[in-house]
């Protein structure tokens, strides 16, 4: 199954280290980052759980809940996590979801058939509200995600939602924002009060509008 970005996020039920967790109750009206991982007991995912866990506060200003998964199985999640914490210095805080048949790592596409068809890569999707797939990231397993970029595109994603505006390269929280096309110049007077600089008829920045 190929997911893009705009489709429905495939609902599931599946054990995690939480209890029975169905993917589209669980996220309710907020936002989402089901985010996959190899296998249990590697050196990369425990780094990368235990930063998510530290991250936990900054997920939750958003609005949006945080959920792992991996190819193992419960048991082996709530072993796992002892080394977590022992290694990282934070306890696991959100749910890891267990998937020994494969079937969420094949519904999302978690698997890349030039990889190990027992191990997922390591995929992000960033669920909105409207449970619709917003982003897709996939880093090769040996590689560990920058989750200050995850935050940093998750407050795009935001922003760009709730305002005619759009992000420019590098931007990070409380920079300037791009007014989107569609907008006109009579009708960003009064969107924008703050102002805008026309660097271009079709370049137009502002103070991000929501600071």
């Amino acid at each position: 199954m190929s997911i893009q970005l705009g489709d429905t996020a495939p609902d599931f039920t599946a054990d995690s280290t939480a209890g029975s967790i169905s993917l589209h109750d669980y996220l309710g009206d907020g936002w989402g980052i089901l985010f996959s991982h190899p296998k249990d007991y590697t050196p990369v995912c425990t780094t990368e759980l235990g930063t998510v866990a530290k991250l936990k506060g900054d997920f939750e200003k958003r609005n949006c809940k945080v959920i792992g998964l991996s190819v193992d199985s419960v048991e082996d999640h709530n072993g796992w996590a002892a080394d977590i914490e022992e290694t990282q210095g934070v306890a696991l805080n959100f749910p890891l979801l267990a998937d020994p048949d494969r079937k969420i790592a094949e519904m999302y596409g978690m698997i890349h058939p030039k990889a190990l068809a027992t191990l997922t890569v390591r995929s992000v999707f960033v669920i909105g509200p409207d449970k619709t797939v917003k982003l897709m990231i996939t880093y090769p397993a040996a590689t560990g995600r920058n989750f200050d970029e995850i935050l940093r595109v998750l407050d795009s994603l935001q922003l760009t939602a709730n305002h005619s505006v759009a992000t420019p390269a590098n931007w990070k929280d409380g920079d300037d924002v791009i007014i989107v096309p569609s907008v006109s110049d009579e009708d960003a007077k009064a969107k924008f009060p703050k102002g805008f600089k026309a660097l271009k008829p079709y370049l137009r920045v502002t103070p991000q509008p929501n600071r």
